[in-house]
């Protein structure tokens, strides 16, 4: 279907998605072992030549796309950065709170949050990690 361009409005970029009826929740280890070393294969790079990215900070910027794609034809991320990143620490963990509040208030911290694109849920917590760091400095 053509999308018409209404007029005084920026058309929106339509984004194609391939969709599959039965296609699996999420990848299993074995999968993404399977899928990295047939990349490899079909570029004519043995697996265990390709290099290791063992720091976030190895990872250059990329002007434009095509030599990202040339960066990773030659390298991987080390599973254990990877799995690293993909865990969390006890610390990071969050427990729900009720907080009683006007409506008013609501409504403008919610406005408040918007402008400056951030979630009012977490904007609060940001306000009150400040204030914290404020009252009690050494903690």
């Amino acid at each position: 279907m053509p999308w018409k361009k209404p007029v005084g409005q920026i058309p929106l970029l339509s984004l194609q998605f391939r969709w599959t009826p039965h296609a699996p929740h999420r990848q299993s280890n074995h999968d993404a072992t399977r899928n990295l070393l047939l990349r490899s294969q079909s570029q004519g790079i043995p697996l265990s030549d390709l290099t290791q990215i063992r720091q976030w900070e190895e990872i250059p910027f990329f002007p434009n796309p095509k030599e990202e794609a040339n960066y990773w034809a030659t390298h991987q991320l080390d599973p254990a950065l990877l799995a690293a990143s993909l865990s969390r620490t006890e610390g990071q963990e969050s427990t729900s709170i009720t907080i009683r509040m006007d409506p008013r208030m609501l409504s403008r911290l919610k406005r408040l949050a918007a402008r400056r694109y951030l979630n009012y849920q977490s904007m609060i917590k940001q306000w009150l990690a400040e204030r914290m760091e404020k009252e009690n400095p050494e903690a």
